[in-house]
């Protein structure tokens, strides 16, 4: 496969600043590990955790890494992503993600079918379960409230089904709503993703350009400066920035990508 110019000039095996690295690749951060902290406490007590950050904050990153660390053996993991979409739409993600495609449209038959199948997980092969749900403050109010009934085994007596819920800063807002308590109720973990300090910032470009395949730094001080400062310290925007000052450093052939680079760069995004 023929490369790209400005990996050729910086003797790159692999596009730099991916989204999708192995999860063995990833950076671990301390927002990464209260993530990681947070879920575990709450599947520990088959509550609830949430997790909110700005887009772009690396949520679902994080998710990747903890749901990875999970032995299938022991556990398994419902993930889905929601939508703007009905109870029902969620409930058929679910069943869908269970291998039960065929559950009818009717609500309760669909959280019967679910029950049944976590009960079958948990009692039958004694395995531990949880669902998470990325993109949460997508779901509707109403969703939040049908979303509750979920979690209830045995006249409540019986924490079988932890959940994690991660999306924006919003989704706290609409569990604040009297119908969404319920659910509320059974949050006992928080952790809000935020942009990441200067020092982090450099850690995750040299980082990158490791998996890249480059041993040594491609980004003037000024230039990792202006990166964090632009990007605010949130991992998409970043990854979009150094890659696109490696471009514009290429074409100028210069050794190292410079601030003037990252400017560059920042004029090409939104």
């Amino acid at each position: 496969m023929m490369q790209s110019p400005y990996r050729q000039s910086f003797a790159l095996q692999k596009e730099p600043f991916a989204a999708d690295v192995p999860r063995q690749d990833i950076l671990v951060t301390k927002n990464l590990t209260a993530v990681q902290d947070r879920i575990h406490y709450a599947m520990r007590l088959g509550a609830i955790a949430l997790v909110t950050g700005e887009i772009g904050s690396g949520k679902s990153t994080a998710l990747r890494y903890v749901i990875g660390g999970f032995h299938p053996s022991e556990y398994r993991i419902i993930c889905v992503t929601a939508s703007s979409g009905s109870i029902l739409e969620l409930y058929r993600q679910i069943l869908s993600e269970l291998g039960i495609e065929n559950a009818g449209a009717s609500r309760a038959n669909m959280t019967h079918r679910i029950k049944q199948e976590v009960m079958e997980w948990v009692s039958g092969k004694k395995m531990k379960i949880a669902l998470v749900i990325d993109e949460a403050s997508l779901l509707r109010l109403e969703v939040f409230a049908e979303l509750h009934t979920l979690t209830q085994f045995e006249h409540d007596s019986k924490p079988f089904l932890p959940i994690v819920l991660a999306g924006q800063a919003n989704l706290v807002d609409n569990l604040h709503y009297r119908n969404s308590k319920p659910l509320a109720s059974r949050v006992v973990a928080r952790c809000h993703l935020v942009g990441i300090d200067l020092k982090t910032m450099e850690e995750y470009l040299r980082h990158h350009l490791q998996i890249a395949g480059v041993n040594r730094m491609l980004f003037e001080e000024t230039a990792v400066t202006a990166i964090h400062q632009a990007s605010g310290g949130l991992f998409r925007k970043a990854n979009h920035l150094a890659r696109g000052a490696l471009v514009a450093a290429a074409k100028t052939q210069e050794p190292m990508a410079t601030a003037e680079h990252v400017r560059l760069a920042e004029t090409e995004i939104f």
